[in-house]
């Protein structure tokens, strides 16, 4: 399990549009028709990552919490299926549905997408503001596995809370540690 951080890419930048499938509903989700007028979450997980699946059940309560809140999450798989198959997008259907991921799961084949955010790791965390502004790139909280730090989101929480009170997320963030994204 190789650990690799984030890139915390400056705040401000513009997230870019996209329209990737959804392998659960086979199914196009593009940004522009997702993006929610207060917070827009974008997240770059995949299925097998260690540090992925330490955080997936409090990421599940996470977003049922502030999905009704005005908080938009999309989740995108940008791994190379092919040599490391058990991120298929069949096994993404079966992630989503175990841990009863209330927000699409897309998958980026090209890996365009991650490429063009800057993403690095799984997970990575890019948090927008109603104008699709970067507020946010960081961790979901200090927990990784095997640190016995409890899974909570509190930073996540902080900076999202702050988006949806029309405020700023505290500048000082610190970059999420996961595995690296598997690039063809």
């Amino acid at each position: 399990m190789a650990r690799t951080e984030s890139k915390l890419i400056e705040l401000g930048t513009e997230a870019t549009d996209f329209s990737l499938i959804e392998p659960k509903n086979n199914k196009y989700v593009s940004l522009s028709s997702h993006k929610s007028d207060k917070a827009t979450l974008i997240l770059f997980m995949c299925n097998h990552c260690p540090f992925v699946i330490h955080i997936n059940d409090v990421l599940s309560k996470f977003a049922k919490e502030y999905v009704p809140k005005g908080l938009s999450i999309i989740a995108i798989n940008s791994n190379d299926v092919e040599n490391y198959p058990e991120d298929s997008p069949e096994n993404m259907i079966r992630l989503s549905n175990k841990y009863d991921f209330n927000f699409p799961y897309l998958f980026d084949e090209t890996q365009t997408i991650a490429k063009e955010y800057g993403a690095t790791c799984t997970p990575d965390f890019f948090l927008f503001d109603g104008d699709l502004k970067l507020r946010y790139r960081g961790q979901f909280d200090d927990s990784r596995p095997g640190n016995n730090e409890e899974v909570t989101g509190k930073d996540l929480k902080a900076a999202v809370d702050s988006l949806l009170n029309n405020e700023n997320p505290n500048p000082i963030q610190k970059p999420s540690v996961g595995c690296g994204i598997k690039w063809k």
